[in-house]
């Protein structure tokens, strides 16, 4: 309210500014006169507030859009082309699907098996992981782990547990699901403690900062970046979408 009134106030002073032909016939009036007058007509006419708040609304998020576009051009190597990022699907395919995650998210794992059934059946697609834990430290133990079965060969198989799996993500009951997938537990700790990791989860949260991603899951599909959960509908006609553009 105060950001409309203070909106309304400035192009009623403005507007009493203008030509000098103009200025003369209007009476003169203080800004308090003034501020009593919008406020009456804010009062008499509220339409006006929730108009100007979707408005705002509207070009806020134009502008947040516009950024993220901007963004993805000029951060595109560090999206699709980082070496140390894994992937899943058609390395080749004609839909980009990347994903940012945090194991944690219920939201996440709620999408995730939707996500898993399209790249499965969909040969066009190449899914690409950014892990994002923002949601404690178990979160990045888990990311952590998750990045050091690379070594193993078996990221897939554990990344698509970890995000289905009923645990509590401790360190005993991650260590057991990653057995139960074939990893050598003692070799995972070893490398969970290479530093390149948290250096990697360190580019995801500079990379997503830069994006305007503040939560997960996130998708950037084809050119378009669509914050939060999508489920097999939603994420096909996104799919087409891309594809068709």
């Amino acid at each position: 309210m105060r950001l409309i009134s203070a909106l309304l106030v400035g192009g009623f002073l403005a507007f009493a500014a203008g030509p000098a032909h103009a200025a003369e016939e209007l009476p003169e009036l203080s800004r308090e006169q003034i501020e009593q007058i919008v406020r009456e007509y804010l009062v008499e006419n509220p339409e006006v507030v929730i108009e100007a708040l979707q408005a705002y609304e509207q070009q806020m998020a134009a502008d947040e859009e516009a950024r993220a576009k901007e963004a993805m051009a000029r951060l595109a190597d560090v999206i699709y082309s980082d070496p140390d990022t894994p992937e899943a699907g058609n390395p080749d395919g004609d839909v980009v699907i990347v994903e940012f995650f945090d194991y944690r998210c219920g939201y996440c794992r709620r999408a995730a098996p939707d996500l898993f059934d399209t790249v499965a059946d969909d040969q066009g697609i190449r899914l690409i992981y950014k892990e994002f834990p923002i949601l404690g430290e178990q979160s990045v133990l888990a990311a952590q782990a998750a990045l050091a079965a690379r070594n193993q060969g078996l990221y897939q198989p554990f990344h698509e547990a970890l995000m289905v799996a009923d645990i509590d993500f401790s360190e005993a009951s991650i260590m057991a699901l990653a057995e139960s997938v074939g990893i050598d537990t003692d070799q995972l700790r070893a490398d969970m403690d290479d530093p390149a990791i948290d250096e990697h989860l360190n580019n995801n949260y500079e990379l997503a900062q830069a994006l305007g991603i503040r939560g997960t899951p996130a998708f950037i599909i084809g050119d378009e970046l669509v914050p939060g959960a999508v489920g097999r509908a939603e994420l096909e006609d996104l799919i087409a979408e891309a594809r068709g553009s």
